[in-house]
C-alpha cells in the first residue's frame, strides 16, 4: 500500500517544529521503539523501505541541509583521496585543514557544520563521504536494531521524522494515557 499524504497530513519539514516534536515525543518514541519489536524484522524493514522511498521523494534535502550543519562525519582514507583529487589539492594539506584524527586513528571532519557546506548545498556532492551518501540510513536492513540511533536524529531530519510518524500510523501504534 503506497504512502499517500492527504492535505491535512502533509509531510512536516519545518525544522523548529520537528525539533520541538523530538522533545515532546521522547517517551512516545521510546515506547514505539519497543513496540516495533513485536513485528518481524523483515516486515518492519519492508514498511520502512516503502515509506522512506516515498518520503524521500517529497522532501528536498537541499532546502534543509540540517544534517550537514549538525552531524560529525567520519572519513575513510579513500574518501579523503577522492575529495583531494576532486578539489585538486594536496591530500595532506586537506587533512591538516579539515580533518581531525582520534587517538584510535579514526578520521572525522573537524568542523560542524561541515566545511564543504555552502548554504544548504554540498560543494563536493558528487564526491561526498559515504556517511553523507547513506544518511539517513533508512534503506538499510535491520531498522529495528538501529532504531535507537535513528531516533537520535528524529528532531534533526525531516525524512526520519516523517518516516517514523507514518510508520506509527501504519503499525497502529497509540500511546495510552497510562504510559
Amino acid at each position: 500500500m503506497p504512502v499517500t499524504t492527504k492535505p491535512d497530513t502533509a509531510l512536516k519539514t519545518d525544522l523548529l517544529f520537528i525539533e520541538q516534536e523530538e522533545e515532546n515525543k521522547l517517551a512516545e518514541n521510546e515506547a514505539f521503539r519497543f513496540y516495533t519489536r513485536q513485528f518481524d524484522d523483515a516486515f518492519i524493514d519492508e514498511q520502512v523501505f516503502q515509506i522512506a522511498e516515498e518520503v524521500t521523494q517529497q522532501v528536498d534535502c537541499t532546502s534543509c541541509g540540517n544534517c550537514c550543519r549538525s552531524l560529525m562525519i567520519n572519513v575513510e582514507e579513500p574518501e579523503l583521496d577522492r575529495i583531494a583529487n576532486h578539489l585538486q589539492v594536496d591530500k595532506q594539506l586537506l587533512k591538516q585543514e579539515k580533518i581531525e584524527t582520534s587517538e584510535q586513528g579514526k578520521m572525522v571532519m573537524n568542523s560542524i557544520p561541515c566545511a564543504f557546506l555552502t548554504g544548504n548545498l554540498c560543494s563536493v556532492y558528487e564526491h561526498r563521504f559515504s556517511e553523507c551518501r547513506e544518511f539517513p540510513h533508512l534503506h538499510k536492513p535491520g531498522f529495528t536494531s538501529r532504531m535507537f540511533v535513528t531516533l537520535m536524529h528524529y528532531g534533526r531530519c525531516p525524512i526520519i521524522y516523517n518516516v517514523i510518524e507514518i510508520l506509527k500510523n501504519k503499525l497502529n501504534f497509540h500511546i495510552s494515557s497510562k504510559d
